[in-house]
C-alpha cells in the first residue's frame, strides 16, 4: 500500500494540476505533494514496505537511497518554486477567472513536476527490467515540458535535443533488455532482478556482456556519461533553475540506477571484471571531457552542467573500482545531488537579479545578494570536494581504494582531472562573487534562499558525520553490488 501511494500520489496530483487555473491552489498542491511524498519516504526508513504486483515493485536499499535523494531535492525545489513562479513575468502567469483546464505554462509546469516525481519513484521501486525501462522512459516524457517552460527558441532546441538523444539511448537500452532475455532464456521470469541473481549460473555470459554494453550506452546517454552527454549542457542551461537541480540531482541518478541493476546481474554471473572495466573507462573519460569544457566556460549554468558530467564519471569510476569505492560512490551520489541542487538554486537567484547567464556580466554577488553570494562561494568548495564537505570524504575514499588496489595511473589521472576542473570552476565562480557592484545590496526572497541553505547545511553535516542508519544502508548497497 505504501509503495502504491508513493508512486500514485504525485501522479494523481499531477493530473489534477492540469485542471486547476488558480495559481495559489496549484502551488499549494505542489507543496502538499512534496511534503506528503517526503513523509512516505521517511516512513519507509522506519518500516520497509512489502513488495506489490508479485514483486515487480519492491524497495531494496538501493531504491530507498535513490528515492530519498529524489524526494529531498523535490521538496527543496517545490519550496523554491513558490518564490520562483511569483517572480515570473505576467505573461507567464494565469488569471483567476475559473477552475477549469487551460493550457498555460504554469499548470503544465506544475503538473509535469509531479508526474516527474511519480516516474522517478517508479524507477526506484522497479524490480523488473521491462518495468524499469518503462519508468526511465516516463521520466523523459514527464521532464521534457519542464525544459520548455520559458517558451524560447533556445529552450525548444534544448528540449528536442533532450528528447531525441535520450530516445536513441532508451532505444538501445530496450535492445539491451531484449538481449538480456536471450542470455537468460533458461530462467523463468528472466527480467526479474531476483530471478536473475538467484539463477545467475544459467545466464549465457557472452549475451550478458552484449546486454550490459547496450544498457551502459543506452542509460549512460541519459545519465550524462561522455561522449553521450551532448543533450545535458543545453537542457540544464535552458531549464528553470529548479528543474536543472532536479535533472542533475535526481534524473541522472535514476539512469545510473538502471546501469547498477544490470551491473548487479553481471556481478552475480561472474562477469564483474568486464562491467567494472567499462565503468572505469567511461568514468575517467567523462571526467576528462568535463574538464575540457569547464575551463573558460562563459555560461555558468552550462559550467554546472559539465560539472554534473564530471560527477557522473566519478560515480561510475567508484562502482567500477569495487570494494569500499562502491560505498564511497553511493555516498558521493548523495552529496553531489545535494550540492548541485544548492548550486543550481543559487544560480537561479543570480539570474533573477542579473538577468544573464554570462559569467563575465556578473560581478559582486557577495555585495549585491550576500546570502546567494555565500552559497555560491561555499558551493564551489563543496562541489570541488574540499573538507569539511561530504564530497571530500567520498572522493578521498575512491582515490584511496584505487591506490590500495595498485591502480596508480588511475590515481594520477583522477587527481589531475580534479585539479583542472577546480581551477576552471574557481576562475569563473570567484570572479562572479568578487568585484564591485553598481546596483547596491538587494533584498532576497526567503523562499528562494532557504532551500539551497538547507541543502548546503546537510552536505556540510554529512562531511563531518555519517549517521548509523545511513551507514547501514550504504553497506547493504555495497553487498548488493558485490563489493563487501
Amino acid at each position: 500500500m505504501i509503495l502504491a501511494l508513493i508512486i500514485l500520489l504525485p501522479a494523481v496530483a499531477g493530473l489534477a494540476a492540469f485542471f486547476i487555473t488558480w495559481p495559489f491552489l496549484r502551488r499549494a498542491l505542489l507543496l502538499l505533494t512534496a511534503v506528503s511524498h517526503a513523509a512516505l519516504i521517511a516512513f519507509c526508513w522506519i518500516v520497509r514496505p512489502e513488495p506489490i504486483l508479485n514483486g515487480w515493485i519492491a524497495l531494496d536499499s538501493a531504491g530507498l537511497l535513490f528515492m530519498t535523494v529524489s524526494g529531498v531535492l523535490f521538496l527543496a525545489a517545490s519550496i523554491y518554486a513558490i518564490g520562483y513562479l511569483s517572480r515570473e513575468p505576467k505573461e507567464q502567469q494565469d488569471t483567476d477567472e475559473g477552475f477549469f483546464f487551460t493550457n498555460t505554462p504554469e499548470n503544465i509546469f506544475i503538473a509535469c513536476l509531479q508526474l516527474f516525481l511519480s516516474a522517478m519513484a517508479l524507477v526506484c521501486t522497479s524490480q523488473h527490467f521491462g518495468l524499469l525501462w518503462v519508468a526511465i522512459e516516463a521520466t523523459t516524457l514527464a521532464s521534457a515540458p519542464l525544459i520548455y517552460f520559458h517558451r524560447h527558441h533556445r529552450s525548444l532546441e534544448a528540449t528536442w535535443k533532450y528528447v531525441l538523444i535520450c530516445s536513441v539511448g532508451i532505444g538501445l537500452a530496450l535492445l539491451g533488455t531484449l538481449i538480456l532475455t536471450v542470455s537468460a532464456s533458461a530462467i523463468h521470469n528472466n527480467l526479474m532482478i531476483s530471478e536473475l541473481t538467484d539463477n545467475s549460473q544459467l545466464i549465457n555470459p557472452e549475451w550478458l556482456k552484449a546486454a550490459f554494453l547496450l544498457f551502459l550506452v543506452g542509460y549512460g546517454t541519459k545519465m550524462g556519461l561522455a561522449p553521450l552527454h551532448t543533450w545535458l549542457p543545453a537542457a540544464h542551461s535552458e531549464s528553470p533553475s529548479l528543474v536543472s537541480a532536479l535533472l542533475s540531482g535526481a534524473l541522472l541518478n535514476c539512469s545510473f540506477l538502471g546501469i547498477l541493476r544490470i551491473h548487479q546481474v553481471c556481478v552475480y554471473a561472474g562477469q564483474s571484471e568486464f562491467s567494472c572495466n567499462l565503468l572505469i573507462f567511461f568514468g575517467l573519460f567523462s571526467m576528462a571531457v568535463a574538464a575540457v569544457f569547464i575551463i573558460a566556460q562563459k555560461d555558468f549554468k552550462r559550467m554546472l552542467a559539465y560539472s554534473s558530467v564530471e560527477h557522473m564519471g566519478i560515480l561510475a569510476l567508484g562502482v567500477g573500482l569495487g570494494g569500499t569505492a562502491v560505498f564511497a560512490s553511493m555516498y558521493h551520489l548523495i552529496n553531489h545531488s545535494l550540492t548541485k541542487g544548492m548550486l543550481f538554486l543559487a544560480a537561479g537567484n543570480i539570474i533573477a537579479f542579473y538577468k544573464t547567464r554570462t559569467s563575465s556580466d556578473v560581478k559582486g554577488i557577495l555585495k549585491r545578494i550576500p546570502a546567494t553570494g555565500i552559497l555560491w562561494t561555499a558551493g564551489l568548495f563543496a562541489i570541488a570536494g574540499f573538507p569539511p564537505f561530504g564530497l571530500f570524504v567520498s572522493e578521498f575514499t575512491i582515490f584511496k581504494t584505487a591506490f590500495d588496489q595498485g591502480h596508480f595511473y588511475i590515481c594520477a589521472i583522477f587527481l589531475a582531472l580534479l585539479a583542472l576542473i577546480f581551477a576552471g570552476m574557481a576562475y569563473v565562480m570567484l570572479n562572479m562573487s568578487q568585484g564591485e557592484n553598481a546596483d547596491g545590496k538587494e533584498k532576497e526572497s526567503l523562499l528562494m534562499v532557504l532551500p539551497p541553505v538547507v541543502l548546503g547545511i546537510i552536505t556540510l553535516i554529512l562531511g563531518l558525520y555519517i549517521p548509523d542508519f545511513l551507514t547501514n544502508v550504504l553497506n547493504e548497497i555495497s553487498i548488493i553490488f558485490g563489493a563487501l
